[in-house]
């Protein structure tokens, strides 16, 4: 198996940063490959590499790399105690008294020039250092384009001009800087989700451990207040739990005995005892954490966009820049130092910072807070992709119903009272593993009825039809309709039975050879928040709604006018879901699939976006689906489909309003009226507008 290292970063300041951070890495003799995600502030090293080759790497950004499971406090750096920043603000008082001197001494005195000089080399020295080293390697990127300008700016006398661009390029980068930070505070929250150490009980005595320490098997305690610090099974006490930090879903879940509980969630009320079935590596929140950063990771079709634009972009303005300062003076008689001038603004308003942060600052913070409201989307292109569904899919049983059959109707034709009909049908039941023999259990159950009460011997099945068995000597089957010879079922049952069937429900017989004694009709009960989501994702311009199931057409037709579905497919089979999936891709274009991530794969992966009921959590749900619905809560899909179209929104707004303020700037430039400070102040604006454009996605809600 290959050497994986995986590290977080801290100090990662710009998407160009990463690139080159991930270049120089590759570098180092004994890596085989390595991969930055710029979005989580982490690194992935194939191969081997010290910790100080790693930052000797990173030596141009002073990135500091640390082992993702060090558990390390690093401590949080107030914005004006770090280094970048303190040297802004030291570069900023050398071009107050630089702007004092020039007041007072004149522009051309050697003070008042060396003040600014001072005040460029201090705000500058990190810039010039690597956009001078990017110059000589021919990589052109925004910080050469700065470096050039302001020492052209200094060689042509426009020192305060050059202080001036200094200063507010290192306010824009801070800008960046905090809003990244800002951005990956979403996942950094969730991984404080989960506490660190837990009381673990080991022979009799209770231990307070690192989570990392614990095993599968061992028992840890939860008292009321305490957050759950590991995946397990209650095996002790009962109690209401918070599950909001895993699915988002903020109303309590009652815990007892043989309930499954998540790492991260909140023990409200009672004391639990629970036995650790994952590894803290293997925990639903530590999936989640790496499912997130892997989201942030991947590229969105507008982003590969941007990045492939940058890479001719930024050489292509380096050559305006030229044209523009040489063909004046040489052809129209021009002014060198006025056109040399001009060129230099025209790099300082080519600087892509704006537009290369314009899609991934909305990517990382959408996904972060889908997360949070407990849907999980595995990368920007199926955030994309979402804002442009035309269609959706669903599976019905777990998806648009709750998955559990429930006893609806008892129906009796004979002296038989409900209660021997149900003990009757219940006693041979509780031999079938069939999920509507389950739904009559439950309901004796309910009514307190003795399953052992009746002697039931030579049980047997009928495949697909029902089962049979003796109780007390007498031979009494329990199915489908058909299982009955006509004669036994008299017109009224007949009229029933086409009744309930109409109206979506399963029925079952009972009787023996001689008669029939009642009927008990079961139904997948639809979701309470079924029909309102239907009807909201319409209102959002999801023309068409459609249910897939293998359930009998009856069955499916009543649940599909119910709720408002435009359409219902049933009686089908996986392969035949795959199908109509691909005729509705073929029509629409983008069409989701709905379903519960186990037996509806096929047509999960078929559809343009696959969208799994999670069940909090399971293994099945995370990995096979694009997006995952931690709560299995219809509800949270009208807010995903809102998160991904505003996110789209924002990204079109964002790319539109960086290009067009560039090419307003570019025009202004020809008549001189635009200035270096002004072309580095719009670029600064359209930075930070971006920026907090971008960060809108986080009131949604």
């Amino acid at each position: 198996m290959e050497n994986k290292q995986v590290y977080r970063l801290q100090g990662l300041s710009c998407a160009n940063c990463a690139a080159q951070f991930e270049k120089n890495v590759k570098m180092i003799d004994t890596v085989k490959d390595a991969q930055v995600n710029f979005g989580a502030a982490k690194l992935t090293v194939m191969g081997s590499a010290t910790i100080e080759q790693l930052e000797q790497a990173g030596a141009f950004d002073r990135i500091k790399v640390i082992p993702e499971k060090e558990q390390k406090e690093t401590p949080s750096v107030p914005f004006w105690r770090k280094r970048a920043n303190l040297l802004a603000m030291i570069s900023a008082f050398f071009l107050l008294f630089g702007y004092i001197a020039s007041i007072s001494v004149g522009e051309k005195s050697v003070v008042t020039i060396g003040l600014f000089a001072i005040s460029i080399l201090i705000g500058g020295y990190d810039l010039f250092k690597t956009g001078i080293a990017h110059f000589f390697r021919f990589q052109f990127d925004m910080k050469t384009l700065m470096t050039i300008a302001i020492i052209g700016a200094a060689l042509i006398g426009e020192w305060q001009e050059g202080a001036v661009v200094v200063f507010l390029f290192a306010i824009s980068e801070a800008l960046e800087r905090y809003s990244m930070d800002k951005a990956r505070r979403s996942i950094h929250r969730l991984m404080e989700i989960a506490p660190k150490k837990a009381i673990v009980r080991r022979g009799g005595r209770e231990y307070e451990v690192n989570v990392d320490d614990l095993q599968i098997g061992d028992t840890i305690v939860i008292k009321p207040g305490q957050k759950i610090a590991m995946d397990g099974i209650v095996i002790r006490g009962e109690s209401s739990v918070n599950e909001a930090a895993i699915t988002g879903e903020s109303i309590p879940v009652y815990k007892t005995v043989g309930d499954e509980v998540y790492a991260g969630a909140l023990n409200e009320e009672g004391a639990l005892e629970v036995r650790v079935t994952k590894r803290v590596e293997d925990s639903t929140i530590a999936k989640i954490i790496h499912l997130v950063e892997e989201a942030q990771a991947e590229r969105a079709p507008s982003q590969q966009f941007v990045d492939r634009f940058a890479r001719y972009y930024t050489p292509a303005i380096m050559v305006i820049a030229f044209l523009v300062a040489v063909i004046p003076p040489l052809w129209l008689a021009g002014e060198w130092q006025r056109w040399i001038y001009r060129g230099l603004t025209v790099l300082v308003v080519g600087c892509p910072c704006a537009l290369v942060i314009s899609t991934p600052v909305a990517i990382v913070t959408a996904i972060g807070q889908a997360a949070r409201q407990g849907v999980l989307i595995k990368g920007g292109i199926y955030l994309e992709e979402m804002g442009r569904l035309a269609a959706m899919a669903f599976d019905k049983t777990g998806t648009l119903t709750k998955g559990m059959p429930e006893v609806t109707d008892i129906r009796l034709f004979g002296s038989t009272s409900e209660k021997e009909l149900l003990e009757m049908a219940a006693a041979i039941e509780k031999h079938s593993q069939h999920p509507l023999a389950s739904a009559i259990l439950r309901k004796a159950q309910q009514q307190n009825l003795s399953l052992d009460r009746l002697h039931v011997t030579d049980f047997r099945s009928m495949t697909g039809k029902g089962a049979a068995a003796c109780i007390h000597g007498t031979m009494y089957m329990i199915g489908k309709p058909s299982v009955f010879s006509d004669h036994l079922v008299p017109a009224e049952a007949h009229e029933e039975i086409q009744k309930l069937q109409q109206e979506g429900k399963t029925v079952i017989l009972l009787g023996n050879e001689e008669k029939l004694l009642g009927l008990i009709a079961i139904s997948d009960q639809v979701r309470s928040s079924a029909a309102s989501v239907i009807k909201t994702l319409r209102k959002l311009g999801i023309e068409k709604t459609v249910m897939l199931t293998g359930d009998n057409a009856a069955t499916a037709k009543a649940i599909g006018e119910s709720l408002g579905l435009t359409d219902v497919k049933a009686e089908l089979l996986p392969e035949e879901k795959l199908t109509v999936i691909k005729e509705i891709r073929n029509e629409l274009n983008c069409v989701a699939m709905v379903g519960d991530g186990i037996n509806d794969a096929p047509a999960l992966a078929a559809a343009t976006v696959g969208i799994a009921m999670g069940k909090a959590g399971t293994d099945v749900a995370l990995e096979t689906a694009d997006v995952v619905l931690m709560a299995d809560d219809l509800r949270q899909l009208p807010y995903a489909i809102r998160l991904s179209r505003k996110t789209l929104r924002i990204i079109k707004e964002n790319i539109t309003f960086a290009l067009a303020l560039k090419l307003f700037a570019l025009l202004l430039i020809i008549p001189g009226w635009l200035t270096l400070w002004m072309a580095i102040f719009a670029d600064m604006g359209a930075t930070l507008l971006v920026l907090l454009n971008s960060l809108r996605l986080v009131r949604l809600q």
